[in-house]
């Protein structure tokens, strides 16, 4: 780190009088003899900081590892940490950690002459060892985090007005140097970390896929979970990280696969794998001829991804701010008009449809099943039709195989609301599924194609049809909770 942290990244200063007396004294306890020297008085440490192995490196006191410690640079520092439970623990001691906090310039330093200072800094150690264990390791962290998020703020204003959401977003991930890992935990309690393989931004999300050569026994997952990371500046004079500087995590989505014919719904397939759908937005490719895992692939709706990609930690997901709803007195129909739906159905590749719906409304007498029900394009109307670009199909490809699914691809769908708010936002991978019924248009005559997505808040429905070697969009309905309505607008429908 340099000469301005006081000698945190020396390794070769000797040890005071002070902390020799102190191991001295330490081993002589250790072996039960008698100590002719005097405990330094000093300060307590937590008894969890004792050693509890005699025989080992952590058999040296608590005192002698904090003086240790105090020579390491904050990446080295950090990787102590993860060696035990103790390293942990006197890793984390507020005093290295304070000094590392004041060092660095993070505090706002006062002059004072030589006697008074040293005053001072004997009475701040008191008021630091007050705080909880790891309270200052905190702070530093948070601190440069949020360090290397400067400019950010400026990216995400400027509002597009076909989408409703900032125009900026995937720059802004970009330049935080955000990406996303999957975590796999089993029945033992251990975690296998993937890499992701691929990422792909489009306009309203962004798709990251996961491959690797061996995946864990599939009946053993209890859990999948997909974490942001971005790195922790140690050094803002420096805009490429270094290997060695920490990542931080934040928890963005968690599947549960104790039961996962349960939980999963399978969409389509090819020779070799099936695809199935958890919700929100998680594609897991299955290997035909056995139990493995091929891929996973994730699609992250751009409403809110970055806080939810950097706020969160890596056992909680960032909490949304609650939404108060504006009771409005004088609109008899509040909730039922004025939305606004933009849609695109693509894939890694190309973009099959993209468009946008504006003055979606609905009738009371539509509301049925506990859904309103807006029309955004009428089979009945013609001119509303709007022509499919290519064959739908979503590609894949591991270390030794590729193929492309059929009838399949990923689907954004967001709804603003009557004051172009996000109302409604979900990226997920979808299907299309020949119809059961014949055409009810009679200007097509060939194959009949419907897509049906729903969850909690929303339903999508969605149908195509073949005529002249291409698909036309002829009905697309978009369907709204109740539950979801009540809330947002404090109606009661």
């Amino acid at each position: 780190m340099g000469s301005e942290t006081d000698g945190f990244a020396s390794g070769r200063k000797r040890m005071d009088d002070g902390t020799l007396s102190q191991y001295l004294y330490s081993k002589s306890l250790a072996q039960g003899q008698t100590c002719k020297y005097k405990k330094p008085g000093g300060r307590k440490f937590p008894q969890q900081l004792l050693s509890k192995h005699p025989l080992s490196v952590e058999s040296l006191p608590a005192e002698i590892l904090v003086k240790i410690f105090s020579y390491l640079d904050v990446a080295s520092l950090l990787c102590a940490g993860c060696v035990s439970k103790r390293f942990s623990l006197i890793a984390s001691d507020n005093v290295l950690w304070c000094k590392i906090f004041a060092c660095r310039g993070l505090v706002k330093r006062t002059w004072k002459s030589s006697a008074v200072d040293k005053h001072a800094e004997s009475l701040a150690q008191i008021s630091v060892q007050d705080k909880p264990l790891g309270y200052w390791k905190k702070e530093c962290l948070r601190t440069w985090t949020s360090s290397g998020k400067a400019g950010v703020g400026q990216m995400l204003r400027s509002i597009n007005k076909f989408t409703g959401l900032p125009r900026r977003t995937a720059e802004a991930l970009k330049s935080l140097g955000v990406h996303w890992i999957v975590v796999l935990k089993d029945k033992s309690g251990k975690e296998f970390v993937v890499e992701p393989t691929g990422v792909h931004f489009h306009d309203t999300s962004v798709t990251v896929s996961w491959t690797a050569a061996f995946w864990p026994n599939l009946s053993s997952l209890t859990a999948l979970q997909i974490h942001g990371v971005t790195w922790v500046h140690l050094d803002p004079s420096s805009k490429v990280p270094k290997k060695n500087w920490p990542r931080r995590r934040s928890l963005v989505t968690e599947y549960d696969l104790t039961n996962l014919k349960a939980v999963s719904v399978p969409i389509a397939s090819d020779k070799l794998i099936q695809l199935s759908c958890l919700t929100p937005g998680l594609l897991m490719a299955l290997w035909k001829e056995g139990v493995g895992i091929t891929f996973v692939m994730a699609c992250l709706h751009y409403y809110h991804l970055l806080e939810r990609s950097t706020l969160g930690s890596a056992t909680s997901q960032y909490q949304l701010p609650p939404h108060q709803p504006l009771l409005d007195d004088i609109d008899p129909d509040c909730g039922l008009h004025g939305y606004y739906l933009h849609i695109e159905l693509h894939n890694n590749e190309e973009s099959f449809m993209s468009g946008g719906f504006r003055n979606l409304f609905c009738k009371r007498d539509y509301i049925q099943n506990g859904y309103l029900r807006l029309t955004a394009i009428s089979y009945k109307k013609t001119s509303e039709h709007t022509a499919f670009s290519g064959r739908v199909g979503l590609s894949w490809k591991t270390d030794g195989f590729e193929g492309k699914v059929q009838n399949c691809c990923l689907m954004d769908v967001t709804v603003l609301d009557d004051e172009e708010k996000p109302f409604w936002c979900v990226s997920t991978p979808v299907s299309l599924r020949p119809s059961a019924n014949s055409s009810v248009c009679y200007d097509y005559t060939g194959q009949s194609l419907n897509l049906h997505y729903c969850d909690a808040e929303g339903k999508i429905h969605m149908v195509l049809e073949w005529e002249a070697d291409q698909y036309y969009l002829t009905n697309l309905v978009l369907y709204l909770s109740t539950d979801k309505v009540n809330n947002w607008f404090g109606t009661n429908y």
